[in-house]
């Protein structure tokens, strides 16, 4: 065998191997077969002209060239395909096969058929004196003759008119015999019910139709289409055929057909059959009575035109009233220009190619119930239907509903698309003026649905997306414009800085939608082919953007590479400033999207870089802080809004924040924003405060993860600065009118140092680990660059701060405009004092002091201010779990676009409002809190802070109102309440064990931590853990029920299971009993189907756990609470359970558990019983007399110990035959037995009595069942069985065996048992003792 050629072989080689292989005569492994080539016709190839190789040399043979030069045509003659299809034969003869295969003019010529003319009338030539017929001549025909309208030349209409007149000389009567209700000879004269004018036939008194109408001229069927001299007579047949049928049928027959054909033919057919009628009876109207009177041309023309158009039906009314006023016939009357016949080309005027510039017609004035397509003005306004507006406004420039002013939405969206450039960008501004308004909720009440939604699913997001990508400056800044009315809100970007300074007021929940139920099944769908395919990254990756924009718009325009772009817009197309402004913020709320968006801000090529570098530059021309200057570009000049999208980033993650300090050169930006007063800075003044303020703020969010703390050393001399000028501000509060640009900056600067001191409080820790630490540890945190002793000193000043701002607390104008600087004064020093203690330099006498003296001076003459009481006073009008509708969403919320709903600002008493008392309150409890921390006998100098009426009235109506559903909007605002409730809690656990007047608030408190523990929102997991410590099981705010702290100490204690089980389970059935027997009201949101799954996972955990005492008492406690009748009747086991796919399977569970551990447990043989009563499903009975017999064996549960009615069980009686059939067989085979299982055994025989002795209709398998187990009763050997089976009565838990038995059979009973049994019963048929 021949090898393959290897690497390194030479051309000698391979010829040697070829010489081989032809010597070998071997056949070769591939065989070359040529197709036949088509231009060579059926030969094939033409290989059989070639010459045979001489010898068995590998030769190569080219193609013979042809002698002759190829033509130069362009291409070479086409091949017919179907050449081969024809069959010729040799002896064929070719003249023959030619005459066969002929088209000339004579073979089409022999085929002609004349037509029959033994019929036709023959009309003679008129004899004239002339010698040739005399021309026609269109002049010769009057002008005021008019014939059928249509859009025919003039001259066509005069050679109608002359066939016209030449008909009216030879059938003079033919206009004569019209009739005139001949207009229902075809469908466009179908009129409304009802009006003795527009009956369908002409009617005589008895109300049948007059048989007097004769033929005329049709009005639709011309016969023009026909070809022929006889059209106008075959057209005249079809119309009298039209007419005989019209005749024979009755008048509701027509009005029937009408309203059929009505709703057949499409509205503009029906339009236009009546046009064709009106202009044909006007004609014959101008032929009969001549032309009209002046004056009252046009009042018949419009009265028989509002006749015509009365078509009966509501649902084409409004498309044939459109039809109607573009097809109505106009007049001279009608045009704004009067056409003169001195005018070249007007001595005949078709108004029908004039009708274009007559005037609008007026809008409608009556408003209908159906609905009208909004329309809007140019700055998003919405326009009123029935407004006429003039035209010079520009509102007109649409073919839709002309007479009405504005664009609609679709209008809009084709302009976005246009060629010109100034629609695209009028456009594009219209729509973003409507979502601005839309999202204002100004259309609320006047619009149906939701505007925002109709154009998000109209593609309106993509529509901007793709209006980004302009090359037209202005159409960029209009998209821009749009972009930032649809994502941004500036009134929430305005609340969340105003809540920037309160108590944990920089940490914001994601702006990230909530998943929705088609999302969650779409990610089910996406996981599990994402196991089936390893190696993606994100669900969303693989889904086209549309899909997911529907649920995530930010998310949808982050996949588009919606970044990049806007990092283009700025970095070469630098725009103006308002665009560059709009950008901004457009990132800003990008950033808040959540830390996967921030991600990508970091990481898109040069957008930070961009923004960095021309909008956070360290010097700038300073001719832009002069009066009056015109800024024509931002680029190249520090702006505030760019400082503000680096904090929001940094706000991300400590990630986040070290990247952009690190690798984007911010601490230089820093330091220069902060060092420099915002006076010196070369800007407005009013731009300079807000830049400082948003340095300020970006440096808090950084010292707040312990980073930039170095710059804390090189800038303390300006922070000390700074403090020492706050106590002036109050004199600049009536004349500055930056003042509240001041307080803010304010704030900043005293939020940075909270945050500084809470960072600098931890070193000390922080070095003691990791001095401690070896090096298995694992990385350790490292400290700070910032100790106490450098913070420590900062205390005085703000605190002689505080004291001036509360002196100010009786003058409510000055408090109001003070009172967040002042929150954030006692925030700070709640800071220092919670971290004061854990320093290992702290003088603990000196702290004591320092304590006392700000309780007896500051702390409690300002709780005795009257200002205070009427604080605490708008705690309930300003809630929002006592006002749920503050936490409503905006009109046009989408779930898509997340929003906190503040568009239009909240209202001044809610919970972020202006007279909000909750950032002010929830500060002094913080720093009550941490203050009694430090001295515990400062607590009873604080007990009137729970005694304040307005504090108790609040907590009485929060605690059981229902909290609003949880939206961003509410999440946010519920998160400051919740703080506040928590801190009132923490300072009543500390009054509970000193102060003996506590006991009037224990109850009350008791009650607001249940319901706080239900109602904490993700995030404060360690303000639960603290409610359980302290307040959950405290015996002071409510005695334990005596009841179940007794039962721990009956009952035998099994050593089987780890204590630590036993005493986790133990406790939370004590919580559980607990709040169902204090606090039941906190557990009415939870359905008594998963309460009773929960506690038979009891009986699955642990093996025996059950049977440990303290464990069996709390189950049983809780089992007679589930078991009360009310509960019972709430109980639904086929509604879904939470954690659960389906109560059937935790039930076989709790069945096969029972059978294995049980040893016949009365608890937990009532749990088995349980879900057994008649209402619930058939299955579940089924599961235990089917494939769990065993366990009937040991339900021994005592029928006076069984918490549940009897009637619960055999109330209706069971109809599911396979049931009844397993009831009876357990009796008869002894496996269901009253001393192993009296419940079931009561049940089943009640069952099977009421079964058996059925004499209802039913299905003939069911009555053969009944009537064969009747007669095996009465054939029964077991004589008690026998007497139970037949004697059963009702059911009684009394009773030993649980029944009441009749003493003898009823009649009917006994006369059906004869008839079944078809045997005389024993006589008497005395019931005897089953003894």
């Amino acid at each position: 065998m021949l090898s393959r050629p290897k690497p390194g072989e030479s051309e000698a080689d391979l010829l040697r191997f070829q010489n081989q292989f032809l010597a070998a005569r071997a056949s070769p492994a591939v065989k070359v077969v040529k197709k036949a080539d088509k231009r060579r016709g059926a030969g094939g190839s033409g290989d059989e002209e070639r010459p045979p190789l001489q010898d068995s040399r590998d030769v190569v043979i080219l193609e013979d060239f042809p002698d002759v030069l190829p033509a130069l045509t362009p291409a070479p003659p086409k091949k017919s395909k179907f050449k081969n299809a024809c069959v010729c034969f040799d002896d064929e003869d070719p003249e023959e096969r030619l005459d066969c295969q002929d088209r000339h003019i004579t073979a089409v010529f022999s085929k002609i058929v004349e037509r029959d003319t033994s019929t036709a009338a023959v009309t003679m030539p008129v004899p004239t004196g002339d010698p040739f017929p005399r021309a026609f001549h269109r002049s010769e025909i009057k002008n005021e003759v008019k014939v059928e309208s249509g859009r025919k030349s003039i001259f066509a209409q005069k050679i109608a008119a002359k066939r016209a007149a030449e008909e009216a000389v030879t059938a003079p009567s033919a206009v004569e015999t019209r009739h005139t209700h001949g207009r229902l000879a075809f469908p466009g004269a179908m009129c409304s019910p009802g009006s003795a004018e527009e009956e369908p036939l002409h009617s005589t008194k008895d109300g049948k139709p007059d048989d007097g109408v004769s033929t005329q001229r049709p009005h639709i069927i011309t016969g023009e289409g026909l070809g022929s001299l006889e059209s106008e007579r075959e057209a005249l047949a079809i119309h009298e055929e039209n007419l005989q049928k019209l005749h024979s049928m009755t008048q509701a027959e027509i009005l029937q057909e009408q309203r059929r054909l009505l709703v057949q033919l499409d509205p503009s057919l029906v339009a236009f059959l009546k046009s064709r009628r009106g202009v044909d009876e006007g004609q014959e109207r101008w032929e009969k009575l001549g032309p009209p009177e002046p004056g009252t041309e046009s009042q018949q023309g419009a009265k028989e035109t509002v006749k015509d158009f009365s078509v009966g039906g509501s649902g084409m009314e409004e498309s044939v009233r459109t039809e109607k006023d573009t097809r109505m016939e106009i007049t001279e009357v009608d045009l704004p220009i009067k056409p003169q016949k001195e005018w070249i080309h007007m001595n005949n005027v078709e108004f029908e190619k004039l009708e274009w510039i007559k005037d609008l017609p007026h809008p409608r004035q009556k408003r209908t119930k159906k609905g009208m397509q909004a329309r809007f003005s140019l700055k998003g306004e919405l326009i009123p239907p029935d407004a006429d507006l003039p035209t010079h406004l520009g509102l007109h420039h649409h073919g839709e509903e002309a007479e009405r002013a504005g664009y609609s939405l679709q209008e809009l969206f084709h302009l976005c698309r246009s060629q010109i450039i100034q629609q695209r960008t009028l456009a594009l501004q219209v729509l973003g003026h409507v979502v601005q308004k839309a999202k204002a909720g100004e259309f609320a009440s006047s619009l149906k649905g939701s505007v925002l939604r109709l154009l998000l699913d109209a593609g309106f997001l993509f529509l901007l997306r793709f209006s980004l990508d302009d090359t037209v400056d202005n159409v960029i800044a209009a998209s821009v414009r749009a972009l930032h009315a649809l994502l941004v809100s500036p009134e929430d970007e305005e609340y969340l800085d105003q809540t920037f300074s309160w108590y944990q007021g920089m940490a914001v929940f994601p702006f990230t939608p909530n998943s929705e139920e088609e999302e969650e099944e779409e990610e089910e769908e996406e996981l599990t082919l994402m196991e089936k395919t390893p190696g993606k990254k994100s669900k969303d990756e693989n889904k086209p953007d549309p899909d997911v924009a529907r649920y995530d718009v930010i998310k949808g325009l982050l996949k588009t590479q919606f970044l990049h772009r806007l990092r283009y817009i700025l970095e070469v197309l630098r725009p103006v400033p308002a665009v560059v402004l709009d950008i901004l913020d457009i990132l800003t709320r990008v950033a808040r999207h959540s830390s996967e968006a921030c991600s990508q801000l970091l990481a898109c090529p040069r957008l930070i870089e961009t923004i960095v570098r021309e909008f956070l530059p360290i010097q700038w021309d300073p001719r832009v802080a002069e009066p009056g200057h015109l800024l024509t570009s931002l680029h190249g000049v520090a702006c505030a809004t760019a400082m503000k999208l680096i904090r929001v980033l940094a706000s991300g993650g400590r990630n986040a924040t070290a990247r952009l300090l690190n690798k984007f050169e911010l601490k230089s930006r820093l330091s220069r924003f902060i060092a420099e007063d915002p006076q010196d800075v070369p800007l407005r003044r009013e731009e300079a405060i807000r830049l400082s303020t948003e340095a300020f703020r970006l440096w808090a969010v950084a010292a707040g993860y312990g980073q930039s703390c170095d710059l804390y050393r090189d800038l303390y001399p300006v922070l000390v600065k700074i403090l020492q000028s706050l106590p002036h501000l109050l004199s600049d509060c009536q004349e500055n009118p930056t003042f509240p640009l001041s307080i803010q900056r304010a704030t900043a600067v005293v939020t940075l140092l909270t945050h500084m001191t809470q960072t600098a409080g931890c070193t000390a820790e922080l070095q003691a680990r990791l001095s401690s630490s070896s090096p298995g540890d694992g990385e350790q945190i490292p400290p700070p660059p910032v100790t106490w002793n450098q913070v420590s000193g900062l205390r005085p000043f703000l605190e002689t701060s505080l004291r001036r701002s509360v002196q100010e607390i009786s003058r409510l104008e000055t408090w109001q405009a003070l009172q967040p600087l002042t929150t954030t004064y006692i925030i700070y020093l709640g800071v220092y004092y919670s971290v004061c203690s854990q320093q290992p330099s702290l003088n603990p006498i000196d702290c004591l002091e320092e304590v006392e003296r700000l309780t007896s001076e500051v702390l409690l003459p300002l709780l005795s201010q009257p200002a205070m009481h009427s604080m605490w006073d708008l705690l309930r009008p300003c809630s929002a779990l006592c006002n749920p509708l503050s936490c409503s969403p905006a009109p046009e919320f989408l779930p898509s676009i997340v929003s906190l709903s503040c568009t239009g600002r909240k209202p001044l008493m809610s919970l972020v409002g202006s007279k909000s008392p909750f950032p002010f309150l929830t500060a002094l409890l913080f720093l009550i809190n941490n203050v009694t921390h430090i001295h515990k006998g400062l607590v009873s100098k604080y007990t009137s802070v729970l005694d304040f009426k307005g504090l108790k009235d609040y907590l009485l109506q929060s605690w059981p109102t229902r909290p609003p559903s949880i939206t961003p909007s509410s999440a946010w605002i519920l998160r400051h309440e919740y703080h506040l409730q928590y801190f009132v809690l923490a300072l009543a656990q500390k009054m509970a064990g000193t102060c003996p007047d506590y006991a009037q608030h224990a109850s009350l408190h008791h009650c607001v931590a249940m319901a706080l523990l239900s109602r904490l929102l993700p995030g404060s997991e360690h303000l639960a853990h603290e409610l359980l410590l302290g307040l959950a099981f405290n015996p002071e705010f409510i005695p334990l029920y005596n009841k179940v702290s007794s039962a721990e100490t009956r009952g035998a204690v099994l050593n089987s299971l780890p204590p630590d089980l036993v005493n986790t389970v133990t406790r939370n059935l004590q919580w559980v009993l607990l709040l169902e027997t204090w606090r039941a009201r906190v557990l009415q949101n939870i359905s008594a189907a998963a309460k009773l799954a929960r506690l038979m996972c009891v009986f699955l955990t642990g093996g025996d756990l059950f049977r440990e005492g303290s464990v069996h008492c709390y189950t049983a406690a809780l089992l007679a609470l589930y078991c009360q009748p009310k509960v019972l009747d709430s109980l639904e086991l086929d509604a879904p359970l939470p954690g659960l796919a389906s109560f059937h399977d935790l039930y076989i569970s709790v069945l096969e558990q029972f059978e294995g551990v049980s040893f016949g447990d009365p608890l937990f043989g009532v749990f088995v019983l349980l879900p057994l009563q008649r209402r619930f499903s058939v299955q579940l009975r089924l599961a235990v007399f089917g494939e769990h017999v065993s366990t009937l064996r040991a339900l021994g549960v005592p029928l006076k110990q069984f918490p549940v009615p009897l009637e619960r069980y055999t109330s209706p009686p069971e109809d599911n035959l396979n049931l009844l059939r397993q009831y009876f067989r357990t009796l008869v085979t002894g496996v269901l037995r009253h001393p192993w299982c009296p419940v079931l055994y009561a049940v089943a025989v009640a069952h099977v009595n009421s079964f058996i002795f059925s004499q209802d209709s039913t299905t003939q398998e069911a009555d053969t069942t009944r009537k064969s187990m009747l007669r095996k009763t009465w054939l029964m050997v077991d004589e008690v069985l026998k007497k139970h089976l037949l004697y059963y009565k009702v059911p009684n838990p009394e009773s030993p065996m649980g029944i009441d038995l009749y003493e003898q059979l009823p009649p009917i009973r006994l006369k059906y048992l004869q008839m079944v049994t078809k045997k005389e019963p024993k006589e008497n048929m005395q019931m005897s003792d089953p003894e």
